[in-house]
């Protein structure tokens, strides 16, 4: 039984069979009468009696108290919207739910040596061919938890996607290291049906054993970065697009319906910052300062220290005379005074001429 199907108000279990009309996923009918059971928890009466007040106030309610994500309370509104229009028929209402204003985020690539640490640190064969698909063919978790054996093509080296998002299908090489190491992993575990099964042989591997994998092996390989599952995904699609692949074609091997989705990995290529040096980079050392010039790592060499300093023994320490010392001569000639040279000419007084008074 489905977590929607759990769910007791009449108006939701309405909520539920409209959108199973629609043909929409489960994962979608999960999560629209999951916020609207919530919104007519919120006010303790059926979804009818509530109108376009009661939304404001559980709107806030998110916001404010509940500190929901914009992601989390944009869908609030989608389900809330649905149940309106298509399940209670008052769409004038639909008209005033606003949407959140959702930040745009860059995602979180991995380099080629962090992938590398990660796949070295999870041990459990079953969870690295799942990370391993996954970035080897830029797959969504849902995507490669739900491979079944026939979707492989050896023989073409491809991978046939059927659990698309949006129930769109498609084609994705296989690179051969790929394919050989799931041939190693088929060899261990043998599954019939399904690629990654679950408890079962008839279930696919649920998506949250990844992810706590998957954060594991991170905290193993000492990667800080925030990175899930999705993040492989996103590192496939920087590496082929700094490989030289053109965005079209990053495109259609990623699922996406328009190729502006694609164009946010232009922003975190590696390329798009070496074509743009800083201003810093063009000014003479001269102008940094000294703190800028050493390396803040290297250890601060310690100054030298001045030799001791020899003692010297007095002629009369080193030899003892009985005969009085004889005064020192100075050897040095006087300096010689300077001579002022002066020329033939008389000198002109210091003192001013008086002027001759006018008649």
């Amino acid at each position: 039984m489905t977590p929607y199907q759990k769910r007791l108000n009449p108006y939701i279990q309405r909520m539920a069979e409209d959108m199973q009309l629609r043909n929409l996923a489960e994962a979608t009918i999960d999560a629209y009468t999951y916020h609207a059971d919530k919104f007519c928890q919120f006010f303790g009466q059926p979804a009818d009696q509530l109108g376009l007040e009661e939304i404001r106030q559980y709107q806030l309610y998110l916001v404010n108290e509940k500190k929901a994500s914009w992601s989390s309370f944009n869908q609030a509104v989608c389900g809330l919207r649905f149940l309106y229009e298509v399940t209670l028929q008052r769409p004038w209402e639909v008209r005033h739910i606003p949407f959140g204003k959702r930040p745009k985020k860059l995602p979180v690539v991995l380099s080629d040596e962090e992938a590398s640490r990660l796949f070295a640190c999870l041990h459990n064969p079953k969870h690295r061919a799942v990370l391993l698909t996954c970035y080897a063919a830029g797959l969504r978790l849902r995507e490669a938890t739900h491979l079944r054996i026939a979707d492989l093509d050896g023989h073409r080296q491809q991978i046939h996607i059927t659990a698309g998002k949006g129930s769109k299908e498609r084609i994705v090489p296989a690179s051969p290291r790929l394919l050989d190491e799931l041939r190693e992993y088929w060899k261990l575990k043998r599954p019939s049906n399904y690629l990654f099964p679950g408890q079962t042989p008839d279930r696919p591997l649920s998506s949250a054993t990844i992810q706590k994998a998957c954060k594991l092996g991170l905290a193993q390989a000492g990667i800080r970065k925030a990175a899930t599952p999705h993040t492989l995904r996103h590192s496939f699609a920087t590496s082929m697009l700094e490989a030289g692949v053109d965005l079209l074609t990053i495109s259609k091997l990623l699922g996406h319906s328009s190729f502006v989705t694609t164009m946010i990995y232009l922003h975190v290529r590696r390329q798009h910052f070496d074509r743009s040096p800083s201003p810093l980079d063009w000014l003479p050392v001269r102008q940094c300062p000294k703190w800028a010039e050493a390396d803040p790592w290297e250890p601060t060499p310690e100054p030298p220290q001045a030799p001791p300093a020899k003692e010297t023994k007095t002629c009369s320490e080193a030899t003892p005379s009985t005969d009085s010392p004889e005064p020192p001569t100075n050897n040095t000639p006087p300096e010689a005074t300077p001579v002022r040279r002066t020329s033939g000419r008389r000198t002109r007084s210091k003192g001013r001429k008086p002027r001759r008074p006018r008649d």
